[in-house]
């Protein structure tokens, strides 16, 4: 055959590159007799037309979706789950989907991932994403794939030792994220007198500027995130001090048929060990 698998996909859709080199569809010839409406209604069906999964990623998070500026290249742990996720969809091993470049990556933000997917401007978003009861009313989530916990990052030179030291002291945060609520919660829970005020920003390097120059204190987030921006300059403060406790999930479109099949497939790497050798991998941490 002249033409590779990866532009036939692209040149007639996946739907006739399955039919086409003899890969089993994931409906089966019974849907056939569905018609167009049941085929429109169907996302997978959608991705598989179309030849390419779109994900929403993070692009300033090291270990979870990180942009090389040097090579362009996404790299980390979410990046890597997309393959997977798109070998499934595809019915391809998890190699074939990246040789293949069945994913194609756009940056999001806080602010961006669930209207991203409203839009159908993306079939997943896989961004450090937590999993709230709110966000599930919009969003369907998989099962959660790594556990986090909120961290604050000042300045060493400060001096400070307790969360006491933020009162009247700015918090920088980003715009559509569930971290000031929970840094507030922690202060109630622990008894902390402190009163901070927050800021929030579009971006993570924003903020990370804002603490440098002074416009901030304080630089709260996912201890993830936060260890990106980590130099000889800050620290975390109160380190001890385990709050914010945050699952994070895949989030797909709510009741559509790519959830269960995403589902499935986060809870297979979870149960075949391959997430904890990304763990490993990629953070530097034994799961």
């Amino acid at each position: 055959m002249s033409i590779s698998r990866r532009n036939f996909i692209k040149a007639f859709g996946a739907s006739a590159a399955v039919a086409g080199l003899g890969l089993a569809g994931c409906g089966g010839s019974g849907d056939t007799g569905s018609g167009s409406a049941a085929a429109s209604a169907s996302k997978l069906q959608t991705i598989r037309d179309r030849g390419v999964l779109n994900c929403g990623v993070k692009a300033d998070v090291l270990g979870y979706g990180y942009l090389d500026t040097a090579t362009q290249e996404y790299e980390g742990l979410e990046i890597d789950l997309c393959y997977q996720i798109a070998a499934a969809v595809f019915e391809v091993e998890y190699e074939e989907a990246k040789e293949q470049d069945l994913c194609a990556f756009t940056t999001v933000t806080p602010a961006t991932r669930g209207t991203l997917i409203d839009s159908g401007q993306l079939d997943i978003v896989a961004a450090t994403y937590t999993i709230t009861p709110e966000r599930e009313e919009d969003w369907d989530f998989s099962t959660p794939y790594r556990t986090d916990s909120v961290g604050i990052m000042v300045k060493k030179d400060n001096g400070w030792t307790s969360m006491e030291d933020l009162d009247g002291v700015t918090i920088g945060v980003s715009t559509g994220s569930t971290t000031q609520s929970l840094v507030e919660q922690m202060i109630e829970d622990e008894g902390f007198s402190c009163v901070p005020t927050f800021q929030e920003y579009q971006s993570y390097p924003e903020i990370k500027d804002a603490l440098d120059a002074g416009m901030v204190g304080a630089f709260a987030m996912d201890r993830s995130t936060l260890n990106t921006y980590m130099d000889d300059t800050v620290e975390l403060l109160q380190p001890e001090v385990e709050f914010g406790t945050q699952d994070y999930g895949v989030a797909t479109e709510k009741g559509s048929d790519l959830s269960e099949l995403v589902d499935e497939t986060v809870n297979e790497l979870l149960d075949n060990g391959w997430m904890d050798e990304e763990i490993t991998t990629w953070l530097g941490e034994s799961a």
